[in-house]
């Protein structure tokens, strides 16, 4: 069974750091490139970050600089730096993981910043 399991959530202060982890279980996680998507209150579903087996990093333009995505394959978990945090960033933050035209999600992970 495939697991996805998104942590380090909450709340924070306009300014602060805050850094999601997606823990991996059954899936062969060195093939998946791996995604972390954000859908704030009012507006679409956001592709923030994406991974690749090779550790290839990409992000989108609205988090650029203050964003990084890592990975472990050892650890199977993928991870999702967010510094200099602005309410715009505020949403629900999923980790994804694709390969093969199968993408599995996690549950998602609530990110509140406030101002």
């Amino acid at each position: 069974q495939v697991r996805l399991v998104e942590s380090g959530g909450g709340l924070v202060q306009a300014g602060k750091s805050l850094r999601l982890s997606c823990t991996t279980s059954g899936l062969a996680f060195w093939l998946y490139t791996m995604n972390w998507y954000r859908h704030p209150p009012g507006k679409q579903r956001e592709l923030v970050a994406t991974i690749d087996p090779d550790g290839r990093t990409n992000t989108a333009d609205s988090v650029k600089g203050r964003f990084t995505i890592s990975r472990d394959n050892a650890k199977s978990t993928v991870d999702l730096q967010m510094n200099s945090l602005t309410p715009d960033d505020t949403g629900v933050y999923w980790c994804s993981g694709k390969w093969s035209g199968r993408e599995f999600w996690g549950q998602g992970a609530q990110v509140t910043v406030s101002s």
